[in-house]
């Protein structure tokens, strides 16, 4: 298991990044094997989205080939048709605000970096200044792409991959710790390791505009496919606070590839049954948003510096990286 979405069999990503000459943004594809359905649950007021209607919850899921995850906010929705092309299915995106990171407010993805994700796409994640994580932004922190699994009983597998660019916190600034650390397994996260608070309390930059976007998949056949994505976005909500604010964008896709049945014994042992697979949506959303901050690395652009938690709590991070 390599703790991705990838896990979920079938499932594919690849990431096209874009940095330098005024640009810091990027997308992601994520590819799903034939016969995969997906919807999806958008919260907020502010949200950049395409072909999003399409995955009406009341119709049960369409059958998608591919969601593109990108920067840009609308205008970079536009890498859609590029991974489209490719894929020669509609595909369904949506978008993260990152305008002029860089320091070029006209610098995002288009159709050459969604078909570029699209070739890329393999089994291997990387995670944090990637992809639609590159000009991410968290509070007063560096945001980045992260990804994160869980096996159930039965073969049930979940996975999630996440852009975190809330413009509430991640991190609670009384222990130093992600607030969404506990869920982690044993080694996943690491304990606070005595960095100054005080300093990183006072350390970043103004706070960003938001919006939070991921996908979360699974092999399970599930009776309301829905249920996947609004479980997700609770995750959302125990890794992020506030969530889900009248600026918000928070979009979530969730896909099933159907090969699993929840509740159904397979090879003899017990099944999963479908509120453990909720249950484990919430929790790996969450933990896929502690990996792309942990991830992140400081950046300098003409729009700023862009302090990464590994620079402001340098001991604890350390921990983290050497896993």
């Amino acid at each position: 298991m390599r703790n991705s979405i990838t896990d979920v069999a079938g499932v594919l990503v690849g990431h096209a990044t874009r940095i330098g000459g005024g640009a810091l943004t990027g997308t992601t594809a994520v590819l799903f094997p034939p016969g995969t359905l997906s919807t999806v649950d958008v919260r907020g007021g502010a949200p950049a989205t395409r072909d999003t209607a399409a995955l009406d919850a009341r119709y049960g899921g369409r059958e998608v080939r591919g969601i593109v995850l990108t920067g840009g906010s609308a205008y970079g929705l536009a890498a859609a048709d590029g991974a489209a092309r490719e894929l020669g299915s509609f595909v369904p995106a949506a978008a993260l605000f990152d305008l002029g990171r860089g320091g070029d407010f006209h610098a995002f993805p288009g159709p050459d970096e969604g078909a570029e994700a699209v070739r890329n796409a393999g089994v291997e994640v990387a995670q944090g200044n990637v992809g639609a994580g590159m000009g991410a932004l968290n509070a007063t922190l560096k945001g980045g792409l992260g990804t994160a699994s869980t096996t159930l009983p039965g073969g049930v597998v979940v996975g999630a991959i996440a852009a975190l660019n809330a413009v509430g916190p991640s991190v609670d600034v009384d222990t130093g710790l992600p607030f969404a650390t506990h869920l982690g397994g044993p080694g996943e996260f690491p304990a606070y390791q005595g960095d100054d608070l005080e300093a990183a309390r006072i350390a970043g930059h103004a706070q960003p505009f938001n919006t939070v976007i991921g996908v979360v998949a699974t092999n399970a056949r599930l009776p309301h496919l829905f249920g996947l994505a609004t479980a997700a976005q609770d995750g959302l909500a125990l890794a992020v606070r506030p969530a889900h604010g009248l600026t918000d964008g928070d979009t979530v896709f969730a896909a099933s590839t159907g090969t699993h049945d929840a509740g159904t014994p397979d090879a003899g042992a017990l099944a999963a049954d479908p509120d453990q697979v909720l249950a484990a949506a919430r929790e790996v959303f969450a933990r896929a948003l502690v990996h792309g901050l942990l991830r992140a690395e400081s950046v300098t652009t003409p729009w700023g510096h862009l302090a990464a938690y590994r620079e402001l709590y340098p001991r604890t991070a350390a921990t983290y990286l050497r896993t």
